[in-house]
């Protein structure tokens, strides 16, 4: 187990999600890779004992949400590349490969070492060690796929970050051509409850800091070629039969109020 940072170390919280989901509500997300990783994590996990139902799938609705961005992606351009930013131990690629699509996973250099003891690197699922807010990754991608257009996400990454860095890494992307992003994101009265849901994975000193209110708001502060996709409710795919009442309602306050959203755009 690596010595991780307090950001770092939330890379547990999605697996557990994706675990408890699979076994629980498979029509949510069914994640086999996941699956098979859950005799290998630590035993003692921050939040293991504390998460809520909604907790735990909140997480995995949103590998589902990203999984849908990602296919849709590959259809549209089957020569396309995937960029991971801030993968962590996320296990996308094994439930959306296509058997040709090139897949590049990027995390700071302790998370990959550790991710390699888990999901070893392939030939179609590159791993960089750098910073995500760094443009190392993609002159890596364009250096063998100089015009391939990249779908770039990330999932539970922005939050931990200023509102300026998260900007830069969109206007410093644009220098690179034929790039979208995907990610999951609050508007401001969700940033409390995020605060929350924090505290309640046993993650109360990871503090958070970036939210979108509105999509043409965050293009606008981007600037440049930067253009709206798509802005989606976050849980407006989820299925949630089966779920307790809390839950459900609890998913549904957040979508009526765009609490918590996808956000797709064009840098």
């Amino acid at each position: 187990m690596p010595n991780l940072s307090t950001v770092e170390d939330t890379l547990f919280v999605p697996m557990l999600g994706r675990i408890y989901a699979s076994e629980k509500f498979p029509k949510i997300l069914h994640d086999e890779k996941a699956l098979s990783l859950k005799p290998m994590l630590p035993a003692n996990l921050k939040g293991q004992d504390t998460q809520t139902q909604y907790t735990l799938l909140a997480s995995a609705v949103r590998s589902s949400n990203m999984d849908r961005y990602i296919q849709d992606f590959m259809k549209r351009h089957p020569d396309g590349i995937i960029a991971q930013l801030g993968c962590g131990l996320e296990t996308t690629f094994y439930r959306n490969d296509n058997g040709k699509t090139v897949w590049y996973e990027i995390d700071l250099q302790d998370v990959i070492e550790y991710r390699k003891t888990l999901l070893p690197e392939s030939e179609r699922d590159r791993y960089f060690a750098g910073s995500a807010f760094e443009t190392g990754w993609i002159e890596e991608i364009r250096k063998s796929f100089p015009d391939a257009p990249v779908l770039a996400t990330a999932s539970g990454l922005f939050y931990y970050f200023e509102e300026n860095t998260v900007l830069k890494l969109f206007q410093d992307l644009q220098a690179f051509g034929n790039i979208e992003v995907v990610f999951d994101t609050v508007n401001k009265s969700g940033m409390k409850r995020m605060s929350k849901y924090m505290k309640t994975v046993g993650h109360e000193d990871a503090v958070m800091y970036f939210y979108v209110d509105r999509i043409d708001e965050l293009v606008s502060k981007v600037g440049g070629s930067c253009r709206a996709i798509k802005e989606e409710k976050y849980y407006s795919h989820a299925d949630r039969s089966g779920l307790n009442g809390g839950t459900k309602f609890t998913m549904w306050g957040s979508d009526l109020f765009s609490m918590v959203k996808m956000i797709h755009i064009g840098v």
